[in-house]
């Protein structure tokens, strides 16, 4: 089950974390995955680490908040394979504070990234996609697109655009044989996370605390999101789109 073997994949912000787990497990699973990824470094790294396991990968620079290095990204992909088959929005940044303590720089900021870096990059590969009729497009939510989180004030405003984003998508282009979904995690450990942790005076209690919000009483892992990617690419769920798939631990059923 689950195989995506000769299936094109792009995964944007796949240098490390989530984005880095989704383009290790398609590989593994028989995609050819373009790893996008704003910093060059890492985003060589998963894609070198992904041929020395023997899948197939390759690294292009990108910065999804600017539309034409999206158009080009586009371009350039098509142009090598001649079809994109899976797309994963996953690059996001996020903020800290409310409505009174945001600037609107901020708010700015990340929504040129987490809203407009989706729109573009679909905007540039959906065309292919209908004239195939076919593709699945994943968008990393978060949590806080489907519930308040305290002192997330935009970074929450960006996620529920994403959520509502993909609806759209989904209703829009149904006819077309292109799903649209979304994955909304839970706090996830991921290298960032770590490090912004650890930054903390009792980081071991830091991370109680977020790991508490869960009703499992822990963080989710990148692998465990990537393999909610897997399923939503996959053809086994042929027959879903428009959702919100939610990798919480918990959190929302009452936690």
């Amino acid at each position: 089950m689950f195989s995506l073997t000769d299936k094109v994949a792009v995964v944007t912000g796949a240098g490390s974390g989530i984005g880095a787990a989704i383009a290790v497990a398609m590989a593994q699973h028989g995609a050819q995955v373009y790893i996008a990824e704003r910093n060059e470094e890492t985003g060589a790294a998963v894609a070198q680490q992904i041929v020395a396991s023997g899948g197939a990968a390759e690294f292009i620079r990108l910065d999804v908040a600017d539309q034409a290095e999206c158009g080009a990204f586009a371009a350039r992909v098509l142009g090598a394979k001649g079809r994109l088959d899976i797309l994963v929005n996953n690059a996001g940044i996020g903020a800290v504070g409310n409505v009174l303590t945001a600037k609107e720089e901020d708010l700015d900021r990340l929504w040129r990234v987490n809203v407009k870096g989706i729109m573009f990059l679909t905007q540039a590969f959906l065309p292919s996609m209908i004239e195939r009729r076919w593709g699945s497009i994943i968008n990393i939510a978060s949590i806080g697109g489907v519930v308040g989180v305290k002192d997330r004030f935009a970074y929450c405003t960006t996620k529920f655009a994403v959520v509502g984003m993909t609806k759209c998508v989904a209703i829009d282009f149904a006819d077309s044989r292109v799903r649209c979904n979304a994955i909304c995690p839970g706090r996830v450990e991921t290298p960032w996370v770590s490090q912004r942790i650890s930054e903390y005076p009792d980081p071991k209690k830091a991370y109680e605390e977020m790991a508490g919000t869960q009703a499992l009483r822990r963080m989710g892992t990148p692998e465990e999101v990537a393999a909610a990617a897997l399923y939503l690419a996959s053809d086994e769920a042929a027959f879903v789109t428009g959702s919100a798939l939610i990798l919480d631990g918990g959190w929302t059923a009452g936690k």
